[in-house]
């Protein structure tokens, strides 16, 4: 079924509730345990799944994003008709930007229908996850469906994240409640609910027609899951598929996670470094790829005055230094260096992070190219952190990309005092 699939893969959308870790770069475009982007696990389901015709939509501040395709999923080959292709808004269809789940689609419509493919499979590229979507692609044909939607059960008080799902005994899908605020709950479960993952299988034909459907409702907001899935409920079958369940041919962990928000990001990353963590990146049968640059093995040096570096539970990725520092249950990217007595505990640093000698990183999510000055205080004072830096509900300090500190060199006289200043 592979070669009779087009794959969508939908990496538009702006993430504002990761700001900063996207004020420059697309959610999916996001770092993520120490060397991945958010987008390869996504992609890498593809890989694995054998679909080889994959259109990657995106949008916002897309730049990083497709540097990234280009570096490191330019792997197909274009002259078997493979391809992972990014395409943004082209305003074929009018003057407006992507405005929904379905007008992104929509407005790529021509694509669709000039590729020959009998199914269409629709993604986010904004998820950890891995799962065998040929299984999917299976189950959708062997129920001779409309279109499939992947389900997974979440705790109740969940449910307003996402759609619901009632279901028959066959798993036919014959309610749909988008975010309610009184969910319906599983059969024999009360404290659960069949919830939408966001990825769908339809019919091409079937598709199509839906979009152009959509598009002519003025009263639309041109969303599969507000719009087109409770239409089609009433009156085409659709079928639900349970997330984790035998069928395919990756291990079932059953994680999957919506990393959009500071903490949701910062508690995924953490749970890598578990003794057994609920997402294993050393999974040898489905591995997940990504774009490495050529840097050379991480190590641990003494410091100049030879003081040694200790390293616990955390996970490095190439061309870190750790220089008589130390780092605990933390995730270091590519070329970040720790200096002589400076000490990061329970962070995430991104590419090119240099911390000074004697600093102090605490619940910090730092982004590329920072350098922390020596002796700097991170994580410690919530006043001041909340002062300088984006502070989530959780307490997680996130310093943006690039930032520079303020620092007062020795022969400088003290800047004045504000509050006497204010006063006069």
């Amino acid at each position: 079924m592979q070669s009779q699939t087009l794959t969508i893969l939908l990496a538009g959308g702006a993430g504002s509730r990761l700001f900063p870790l996207t004020a420059d770069r697309a959610k999916p475009a996001v770092p993520y345990g120490g060397k991945y982007r958010i987008i390869d696990f996504t992609l890498s389901n593809c890989l694995h799944s054998g679909l080889r015709r994959v259109l990657v939509l995106t949008q916002y501040k897309s730049h990083s994003l497709q540097k990234h395709l280009r570096d490191g999923w330019q792997i197909y080959n274009p002259e078997l008709g493979e391809f992972i292709t990014p395409v943004g808004p082209q305003m074929r269809t009018g003057e407006s930007w992507y405005t929904g789940t379905a007008d992104a689609i929509y407005q790529n419509l021509y694509l669709l229908e000039r590729s020959g493919a009998d199914y269409a499979l629709i993604l986010s590229g904004d998820h950890i996850y891995r799962m065998d979507y040929l299984a999917m692609l299976e189950f959708h044909r062997d129920q001779a469906a409309d279109c499939t939607v992947a389900c997974m059960d979440v705790p109740v008080e969940e449910a307003r994240a996402f759609g619901v799902m009632a279901t028959d005994a066959s798993f036919r899908i014959v309610g749909f409640q988008e975010k309610p605020a009184a969910p319906t709950p599983m059969p024999g479960d009360p404290t659960r609910v069949l919830a939408s993952m966001g990825i769908y299988v339809f019919s091409m034909p079937l598709l199509c027609r839906l979009l152009e459907d959509d598009h002519n409702r003025n009263e639309s907001n041109h969303d599969f899951g507000k719009d087109i899935l409770p239409r089609l409920i009433q009156t085409h079958t659709v079928y639900s598929y349970k997330f984790g369940e035998s069928r395919g041919r990756v291990s079932q962990d059953k994680y999957w996670r919506d990393v959009g928000t500071i903490d949701a990001y910062y508690e995924s990353n953490m749970s890598l470094l578990r003794t057994s963590p609920p997402l294993d990146l050393y999974q040898s049968n489905w591995p997940i790829r990504t774009y490495e640059p050529q840097v050379p093995p991480a190590r641990t040096i003494p410091g100049p005055s030879g003081c040694p570096g200790e390293l616990v539970n955390s996970m490095l990725a190439s061309g870190v230094v750790i220089a008589g520092g130390t780092v605990r249950h933390s995730i270091l990217s590519s070329n970040v260096r720790i200096g002589e007595l400076a000490t990061v505990e329970r962070s995430i640093l991104f590419d090119g992070v240099t911390v000074g000698s004697g600093a102090r990183l605490k619940n910090c999510i730092v982004d590329k190219n920072v350098h922390v000055p020596p002796d700097e205080r991170i994580g410690y004072d919530h006043a001041e952190d909340a002062a300088r830096f984006t502070v989530s509900p959780q307490g997680v300090v996130a310093v943006p990309k690039g930032y520079r500190f303020e620092t007062v060199r020795a022969d400088e006289p003290p800047p004045p005092d504000r509050a006497a200043v204010a006063a006069r």
